[in-house]
């Protein structure tokens, strides 16, 4: 117990002491169970007996993301974020008024909440029972009525109470039980049977949950060290073909622990284009136009097109950035390392990245006007500059007696790219 106490920081104890001076605090949730696991715990989820007025009025800064549900947001004032040098940047509590739900009408929220004086009972409420707990800050001793720490060290997600009438709430718990199922270092834990009956009879309730929900849950159980075993273990439940809309998928890895590269990795034996896969992802998962990119780029790539030649590796290192350069090594793994190792072996361009010719010197070598044509014939020069390694503006127009510019299709030439 008093280890658990140890593990508070200076602002946490200033905010739990606030709390408990005008009522009743304990420190709840994933803060307990990762604590209790030897694991760092991230933000600090607290339960108190105030309302949320009473919460916004004993600090400086606070935002009522769910007052409706109980929910504000306390954030540090300057002079305890200073005094807490063992914090990490940018603190947060969600503190949260004891409560019992009622119904789940829409299958994600509850239609209306009862706030109470319970920890017991608030308790109750929760998903699992690893996540049904919670510590007395004055105390330090844990409140564990539904066998959650056994649970921990048996290795086992067990919903709490029904686990028919736990799915039934909100189905996104039938992707948080998966994730739960990662431990870290300790391996992975096994579901409950009755919860794992339940999500597998439960599985249309994912149509209830929003895209982005679906796909943050997802992307942070491919951010956890046991992400391949958990993903072959929800392609098995049926999970993944329900969130990807039947895409075809691999669960062969390797995988990366980087959300938009490894769902490339996941969903590579689509026959679509990177272009339509990554579009139909971005409507399935609301994906953002970054990761979006990236799907589109990873999913064209071949084996093949790891050529580890000077001319082809000169242009991996000029096209690319250097997010791209490493989406592209993880998702080809152990093969990718070693290319990118490769590239990053030889020297660079003498002559830098830039082009040497420029429009104006072009027209004038070729006396052709401004246009696509024009266009796509400084690209075409430019990756020969890259490749042949050239070094002076005199040795890239020499090339314009050895392509053929004149009567060549503009569509056709190669510009710098990788592959």
């Amino acid at each position: 117990m008093a280890d658990l106490l140890s593990r508070l920081g200076a602002a946490d104890r200033w905010v739990l002491e606030r709390l408990c001076s005008e009522g009743d605090a304990w420190v709840v949730g994933g803060w307990v169970r990762d604590s209790l696991s030897g694991l760092n715990p991230g933000e600090m989820d607290i339960a108190t007996t105030l309302r949320p007025a009473q919460i916004a009025e004993l600090f400086a800064r606070t935002v009522p993301v769910g007052a409706a549900f109980g929910t504000v947001l306390v954030l540090p004032d300057d002079g305890v974020w200073q005094a807490d040098s063992d914090a990490q940047v940018g603190p947060s509590w969600e503190v949260t008024t004891l409560r019992s739900d009622g119904t789940y009408g829409d299958g994600r929220r509850p239609d209306e909440v009862e706030f109470g004086d319970d920890i017991v009972e608030d308790l109750a409420r929760r998903d699992f029972t690893i996540n049904a707990m919670a510590m007395d800050p004055r105390t330090g001793e844990v409140i564990d009525p539904f066998g959650g720490r056994d649970d921990l060290e048996a290795a086992i997600i067990r919903a709490v109470g029904d686990a028919n009438e736990r799915i039934g709430e909100d189905g996104l718990r039938i992707m948080r039980a998966f994730r739960f199922l990662d431990a870290g270092e300790d391996g992975a834990r096994k579901l409950d049977g009755d919860l794992e009956a339940a999500i597998r009879e439960s599985l249309s309730m994912l149509e209830k949950v929003s895209s982005e929900r679906k796909w943050a849950e997802l992307a942070r159980v491919m951010q956890g060290r046991m992400r391949a075993e958990v993903l072959a273990r929800m392609a098995d439940a049926g999970l993944l073909s329900a969130v990807l809309d039947e895409t075809p998928i691999r669960i062969d890895g390797p995988f990366s622990g980087v959300p938009a590269v490894d769902l490339a990795i996941l969903c590579r034996g689509d026959s679509r284009s990177g272009v339509d896969l990554a579009a139909h992802l971005k409507i399935l998962l609301r994906l953002s136009n970054d990761e979006t990119r990236t799907i589109t780029f990873l999913h064209d790539l071949q084996n093949d097109d790891l050529v580890a030649e000077n001319t082809v590796l000169r242009r991996y290192n000029a096209a690319l950035s250097d997010q791209m350069k490493a989406e592209a090594a993880a998702y080809f793994g152990p093969a990718g390392e070693t290319y990118a190792e490769a590239a990053a072996s030889i020297p660079p361009p003498r002559a830098g990245n830039r082009p040497l010719v420029g429009g104006e010197a072009l027209m004038q070598a070729t006396e052709l006007e401004a246009g696509p044509r024009l266009g796509r014939l400084k690209g075409w020069l430019h990756r020969r500059q890259i490749e042949d390694d050239l070094a002076t503006a005199e040795e890239v127009l020499s090339l314009l007696e050895s392509i053929d510019w004149q009567e060549g299709e503009p569509e056709s030439w190669p510009a710098l790219t990788w592959p």
